[in-house]
């Protein structure tokens, strides 16, 4: 287990955990049943999870990311329940949000 007390570089990486395919969704199943209500009646399968994003001391991307596995095999998720993916990781300068903000 690495220690998390590097000195090199920042790196963000984002995780995302949802629960296991087949498992029971209620908050999504709430979603979904409301989504037509407001004129969505295109949408189905909604699932919810959850989006971590960290920043992270490391000497190289490979090192964050493993520090990161960890992390969420061990803390950010429920492996019984839970999978995660990480799905970004680089420099910070390079770790910039694709979200919409209104």
């Amino acid at each position: 287990m690495e220690d998390g007390s590097a000195n090199g570089v920042m790196f963000g990486i984002d995780v995302i955990v949802e629960l296991k395919p087949g498992l029971l969704d209620p908050q999504g199943k709430a979603i979904e049943g409301a989504l037509p209500t407001l004129g969505w009646s295109n949408v189905s399968d909604v699932r919810v999870g959850k989006f971590i994003r960290l920043s992270i001391d490391a000497d190289d991307e490979e090192s964050a990311v493993v520090q990161v596995k960890e992390m969420a095999e061990r803390f950010l998720s429920n492996p019984v329940i839970e999978d995660f993916v990480i799905i970004q990781a680089g420099p910070q300068e390079d770790h910039r949000s694709t979200e919409v903000r209104q």
